[in-house]
């Protein structure tokens, strides 16, 4: 084993993983390009097997019973209490049969009172993502499903606890697919349909839109157009939009409330715009939801998508302002596969200029926090909600983007609250140091990564929780 292949095998983990877990610098470091190439190949590569997670529509139901249920409990409790006013105090057997009468189970209460259900929906889903990224051997497909995720990012502020099935159903299962299919479940699929608003979107001239006095909305179409396929600079215009919103009109879901697919997509031709709608130029005749489909088929295809998405996958994985030369190579491996994800993470692997020895890229407060959980082999140590808390003071709630822009994925959106990062280091050292040595870490951690410095820095620490906070704060485990 060379020194330069160690030293490839550790810049591949942290720039293409998540980071170095146990021993797996020397694992890979006879072949540190074919280790990476190879996980795009491993079977289930991207899926959460095994979790026994509800599918969104059951998620979106869940929540909506349980909402009705507590409802129901508040004017019940209301309803006693004006009884007991009523009476002056003195309940009589009439009272606590009526009570009685509605069967809806009270909150419990008492200092190990379960979270409600919709977070721990939440925890439950945060918990499954974060195993399989802690518990990934390479962590390349799961860093490009967290990618994608945030590409087409939704918020749990509004979908609630959705946002994790809908990643598992409409990200995971294409992750490694063709971007067409991907962008035709994710834009199809409730979860972003109600975070964009399109369920209650409706064409002016559909038969719920004339009835209701009710019309479009274009929240949806601009952000597949600026944010999802083109791109802000792709050449369409204000009109494209609006004509895109028109056929679009009718994607919906079936309300939460029916019990059996409450929360399911469906297509609504009450709320479709009627006719035919031009789109960058191109006519599209009407055909309910196969006209909102053929438009994104051509979106997928578009030249300016195949720039777009190579430009952040390069940015994302790279550098900031990552290399003409890989971006062109991305798009063409794009437009020549027609948008084959595998194919695309392949050339963005066999790129030269994806393995630069400078590591540029500041890493993001979740992957952080992962790479730590990966390096001192804490998975599991730590509850759930802590990790969730550690995120969110780090400025990124999981699936709670501030805009559907997703999280930023330049330098100058986090470098400020790096000096927040020691807070959280301290409190993970005091959890775990007990039962790691920061030494040995430096090695599987960091390996030939490791600057004499960040190793004086270690060994001068004066006790051992300290070592590891000052390892988790240096610039080579802070970068990519």
């Amino acid at each position: 084993m060379t020194a330069d292949r160690k030293r490839e095998a550790a810049l591949a983990l942290h720039r293409f993983g998540f980071g170095p877990a146990h021993d797996s610098i020397s694992a890979i470091s006879a072949d540190p390009r074919g280790a990476v190439l190879a996980d795009l190949e491993r079977q289930g590569a991207g899926q959460i097997a095994g979790a026994n997670l509800p599918s969104s529509g059951e998620t979106t139901r869940a929540v909506f019973e349980f909402r009705a249920e507590r409802r129901a409990e508040k004017k019940l409790e209301q309803r006693r209490t004006k009884q007991t006013q009523a009476s002056g105090g003195n309940f009589n057997l009439s009272d606590i049969a009526n009570a009685m009468a509605i069967n809806v189970p009270l909150a419990k209460s008492g200092p190990n009172k379960p979270p409600p259900l919709p977070q721990q929906l939440l925890q439950h889903e945060a918990t499954a993502r974060i195993n399989a990224a802690v518990g990934a051997e390479i962590g390349f497909v799961e860093r490009l499903v967290w990618f994608w995720s945030n590409h087409f990012c939704v918020s749990s502020e509004k979908v609630n606890a959705a946002a994790g099935p809908y990643e598992r159903e409409a990200i995971r299962s294409h992750v490694l697919g063709r971007f067409g299919d991907m962008l035709d479940a994710v834009e199809s699929h409730p979860a972003m349909l109600f975070y964009l608003d399109n369920v209650e979107s409706m064409g002016p001239d559909s038969i719920t839109g004339i009835n209701r006095d009710k019309g479009l909305n274009e929240n949806l179409a601009r952000e597949i157009l600026e944010l999802h396929t083109l791109g802000v600079h792709g050449g369409y215009s204000q009109k494209d939009v609006t004509s895109f919103a028109n056929v679009l009109t009718g994607w919906t879901w079936i309300a939460p409330a029916e019990p059996e697919h409450g929360g399911d997509f469906v297509f609504d031709k009450r709320l479709h715009e009627p006719g035919d709608q031009i789109v960058l130029g191109k006519r599209y005749s009407d055909g309910g939801a196969e006209q909102g489909r053929r438009v994104l088929g051509d979106l997928a295809r578009h030249p300016a998508t195949a720039q777009h998405i190579a430009q952040k996958l390069a940015c994302h994985f790279v550098a900031d302002d990552p290399p003409p030369t890989l971006v062109a190579k991305l798009a063409k491996t794009f437009d020549d596969t027609d948008g084959d994800l595998k194919e695309v993470s392949k050339t963005l692997l066999n790129a030269a200029e994806s393995w630069t020895p400078q590591r540029t890229k500041l890493k993001r407060p979740a992957d952080w926090i992962v790479g730590i959980l990966r390096v001192t082999g804490a998975q599991g140590s730590v509850p759930i909600g802590r990790l969730l808390n550690a995120q969110a003071f780090l400025g990124e709630p999981l699936w709670r983007p501030p805009a559907p822009n997703g999280y930023a994925d330049v330098e100058g959106a986090w470098i400020d609250g790096v000096p927040r990062r020691l807070d959280i280091a301290t409190e993970f050292a005091g959890r775990l140091a007990a039962a790691t040595d920061p030494l040995a870490l430096v090695e599987s951690g960091l390996g030939p990564l490791a600057s004499a410095d960040t190793r004086g820095t270690i060994v001068r620490a004066e006790s051992r929780n300290q070592a590891l906070a000052l390892l988790l704060m240096t610039p080579e485990f802070l970068r990519r």
